[in-house]
């Protein structure tokens, strides 16, 4: 018996694939727009995170060859070695003053940076405290501290305090995402901050899916619900909004310092290439210069909205861009996808062990550049869809 023996007796994916209903790494062969090109076929993109449709302004694209001119196409080592340029420290100064902290360290992925910060930060003896429907990167984050894991139900309040109660007096740390990924709801930053005072916890928040989104400034959900000064840690990735990859961690400046010492994806991995710096760079400016984005992208947020419940979907706890559509079992949800992808209509089925396998998801979410048209095009599809499979 080899230890890679699982390797081959794993078939799970390989009969949804024979069946042709597999909806996984699909091939793309266009920009990331509205509309894209997979396997010479125009599809409506409704699955897409790249919430103020930056990926491919031109600026941005501009941006990233100028870097990539003058700087190379890599670093060729972390930053804790030869790998830091200018552009990463004039792109953490502009994250610090988006956010509103002191500082900010910028990291490959945002999973490194999840990573890295809560494995280096919560040690033996200490704990982290996290929403059950926490991103992954969190969960692994957790699981390499030293720390012991705790989790509550999601966005409960009571079960929190049940939580807290039982380690008062312990240090420890609540992570967060602001915007949850799949639930498109939002995280109640202002009861949490009121739990973390009374029991002495830390507060890290995720918004990975935020910036961009909430608050005028795209500043993320601690800046919409003004909490920034109570919240001691903030993460965020640029592979969203910020039509890059990437992510950074913000906080105090002693925080900042600890971490360039201490978080291990870091140290040892070569750091953010300049093209993808550059790139962030340019959409930040953007961001604060054509605020309209952001109201545009909720104008298309409450629109998709209403118009998915009128139609008898239902989308759950969601107030946000990412609005998933609750279809019932596994086959409902292949079923759904294999028929919307025929129609031409680009979107993620998420099943288990996603979420629990009577309650998978159509996750749709939408962008500040898609058009009226395009998203009455998609509705029709959409309803003729769901009456046909029977989820609605």
């Amino acid at each position: 018996m080899s230890i890679i023996d699982k390797c081959y007796d794993y078939e799970d994916a390989k009969k949804v694939i024979a069946l042709g209903h597999y909806p996984y790494f699909r091939v793309i062969n266009s920009e990331q727009d509205t509309e894209v090109m997979v396997n010479n076929k125009r599809m409506l993109m409704m699955g897409s995170n790249s919430y103020l449709g930056l990926t491919n302004h031109p600026r941005v694209i501009e941006a990233a060859k100028k870097a990539t001119d003058k700087y190379g196409t890599g670093c060729a080592g972390s930053r804790f070695l030869n790998g830091t340029l200018d552009i990463h420290l004039e792109l953490e100064e502009k994250l610090s003053e988006l956010v509103g902290k002191e500082a900010s360290l910028a990291f490959a992925t945002g999973y490194q940076a999840n990573l890295g910060a809560i494995s280096a930060i919560v040690g033996r003896g200490e704990y982290v405290i996290t929403d059950k429907y926490d991103h992954a990167s969190i969960l692994d984050g957790c699981r390499l501290s030293a720390g012991t894991m705790l989790r509550y139900n999601h966005n409960n309040m009571e079960h929190l305090e049940k939580v807290l109660k039982k380690i008062e007096g312990k240090n420890s740390l609540i992570v967060v995402d602001g915007i949850f990924s799949m639930e498109g709801d939002i995280a109640n930053i202002p009861e949490i901050v009121g739990l973390a005072k009374k029991y002495g916890a830390a507060i890290m928040v995720d918004e990975a899916h935020s910036l961009g989104v909430l608050h005028k400034s795209g500043a993320g959900a601690t800046a919409y619900y003004n909490k920034t000064a109570d919240v001691d840690i903030i993460m965020g990735t640029f592979s969203k909004s910020l039509a890059s990859v990437g992510g950074f961690i913000a906080g105090n400046n002693d925080l900042i310092h600890f971490l360039k010492h201490h978080a291990r994806p870091l140290i040892f991995s070569a750091s953010l290439p300049p093209a993808s710096a550059a790139s962030v760079l340019e959409a930040l400016k953007i961001m604060q210069e054509e605020p309209e984005r952001i109201e545009k992208l909720w104008e298309n947020t409450r629109y998709m909205a209403k118009s998915f419940k009128e139609m008898g979907y239902d989308i759950g706890t969601s107030c946000t861009p990412v609005i998933p559509l609750h279809v019932g079992n596994m086959k409902n949800a292949f079923k759904m996808w294999k028929q919307l992808d025929d129609e031409g209509i680009f979107i993620n089925p998420v099943v288990p062990p996603a979420v629990p396998p009577t309650n998978t998801l159509i996750r749709t979410s939408f962008m500040a550049t898609h058009t009226k048209e395009q998203l009455d095009e998609a509705l029709l599809k959409f309803e003729k869809i769901g009456k046909r499979v029977g989820v609605i």
